[in-house]
């Protein structure tokens, strides 16, 4: 969703644990309840040192059967150092609420003044894009002449990358594209079809460059990053798969945390996404698991129907994408319920209103009346553990330090067509303290009954979650994200 969706902080931490000072497991909590699942707090496996670029790429790509399989990183594992985590964590989640209250504000600005719903689909977008540090998973492909390593949001339409000669762009960890030494590059003229789809696709309509016919793309994020250039088309290599003439943003002025990465890779519903462009081959379908940032291994993003190459244990539970006329461009669906180690929430929201999924915003955001419910009935089944401080947009923590593991109740999303999504136990806590002696409910409550919930890239990890645009559904299946 969005830049704010909010963009960003795919970054996190993630999950499994620390050392332990007593053996003492924990207990099963209060009530006895039976739906349980145990957390292994184990140490994490944290390094000082920069992590080596090499560990991430050359990402692999395959094909098979009609099908290409990228290689899924959490940015956060391929660039930056692992020393400070507490810090960077905290800077991850203030990303994280920027993105999401950009995008509600943009909400609530269209549905109060009547937009049109072409003007709607111009502005929602652009928030949906945004790279903080939230946006953090990326992959490798390969566009006209060179590799480039993208971010990768459901959230975004417009793929784009930094260009040479750049104007103005931040610093990234490979070369920036150069259009000159790729012969298939060919600039997008004003005027044309395709510079008119940029309205829909980002919420800026094309222009034409200062003495030059070319049509000009911007994109501004609520939180002030940006990217602008030049529309083009180029040959895209995803896999063993040519695209030929995809279009894209080539950058020329480009600022804001979008971390070491060459661009961003847009998976959202407009005509410029990758989703549609490639629409005649992979037919509307793609998938993602989606690995912590801690895994040494790497998730997989999957274009095309990958029924047979899915590593799921589970079977898949389909529920559908629900139309919003406001907003065409995003991934909704219907929330019918919530339940906490086998127990019901109540809420007369459920089954009413339209839940956002996002790829791009890290924590889960419930509406205020839906979280207090969660959260009353965590408590009530995880009792008699030590509290610990709020951290940053969370609310509900504990002090773990001294468990080397936990019985956790299992915590489970209601869709329509009776489908479930099954949260791991690895998305159930943040670890906001790499001693676990801070680790809070990674679920946060909305400001207001009006705002629209987000199921957070953090809630979606070691689950194979499958789009079918063409179908009109969204599938989820418990999967242990990891190539190795």
């Amino acid at each position: 969703m969005s830049l704010f969706l909010h963009i960003f902080l795919f970054t996190l931490l993630i999950l499994h644990a620390l050392p332990a000072t007593t053996t003492a497991a924990t207990a099963t909590g209060g009530h006895g309840y039976g739906d349980r699942q145990v957390l292994t707090l184990k140490n994490l496996k944290w390094t000082q040192q920069k992590t080596s670029t090499t560990n991430c790429f050359p990402q692999r790509s395959r094909t098979e059967k009609n099908a290409i399989i990228l290689e899924l990183h959490n940015r956060d594992y391929c660039y930056g150092t692992r020393s400070h985590w507490n810090q960077r964590l905290q800077k991850h989640l203030l990303s994280d609420q920027i993105r999401v209250h950009s995008l509600q504000s943009r909400i609530k600005i269209l549905l109060s003044n009547g937009f049109s719903q072409e003007l709607s689909q111009a502005q929602i977008p652009l928030e949906s894009g945004a790279k903080l540090q939230t946006l953090n998973y990326i992959v490798a492909v390969r566009l006209g002449s060179r590799n480039v390593t993208l971010i990768v949001d459901t959230g975004s339409d417009l793929t784009w990358v930094q260009c040479n000669p750049c104007f103005s762009c931040y610093n990234q960890q490979e070369p920036l594209f150069n259009p000159i030494q790729s012969p298939s590059y060919k600039p997008i003229l004003c005027k044309s079809t395709t510079c008119d789809d940029l309205a829909s696709a980002t919420g800026s309509s094309g222009v034409c460059g200062f003495n030059s016919s070319t049509c000009n793309y911007y994109v501004s994020y609520g939180d002030g990053s940006y990217t602008r250039g030049d529309l083009a088309n180029d040959n895209l290599v995803l896999g063993t798969t040519l695209v030929k003439d995809f279009v894209f943003g080539c950058g020329r002025d480009n600022d804001g945390l979008f971390g070491g990465v060459s661009g961003l890779m847009g998976l959202g519903r407009s005509a410029l996404s990758v989703v549609s462009q490639t629409y005649g081959v992979f037919e509307g379908v793609f998938s993602y698991c989606l690995p912590s940032v801690t895994d040494d291994g790497s998730g997989s993003l999957i274009l095309g129907d990958g029924t047979s190459l899915y590593k799921n244990f589970t079977p898949f539970s389909y529920t559908n994408l629900i139309s919003n006329t406001m907003m065409p461009t995003f991934y909704f669906l219907n929330l019918t319920g919530i339940s906490i180690g086998g127990v019901s929430l109540q809420d007369s929201s459920f089954g009413k209103n339209e839940m956002l999924i996002d790829s791009g915003t890290v924590i889960t955001r419930l509406k205020p009346t839906v979280y207090n419910a969660l959260k009353t009935e965590f408590l009530k089944q995880f009792s008699g553990y030590p509290k610990a401080p709020a951290f940053s947009i969370l609310d509900t923590c504990f002090n773990l330090s001294a468990y080397k593991e936990i019985d956790v109740p299992t915590m489970k999303m209601h869709f329509g067509m009776d489908a479930t999504h099954s949260v791991d136990v690895t998305g159930i806590f943040y670890f906001a303290k790499a001693d676990a002696s801070q680790v809070c409910l990674a679920i946060a409550g909305l400001s207001g009954e009006e705002e629209i919930g987000i199921i957070g890239n953090y809630q979606q990890k070691n689950t194979r979650v499958v789009y079918n645009t063409k179908a009109s559904t969204l599938g989820f299946a418990k999967e242990t994200c990891s190539l190795d």
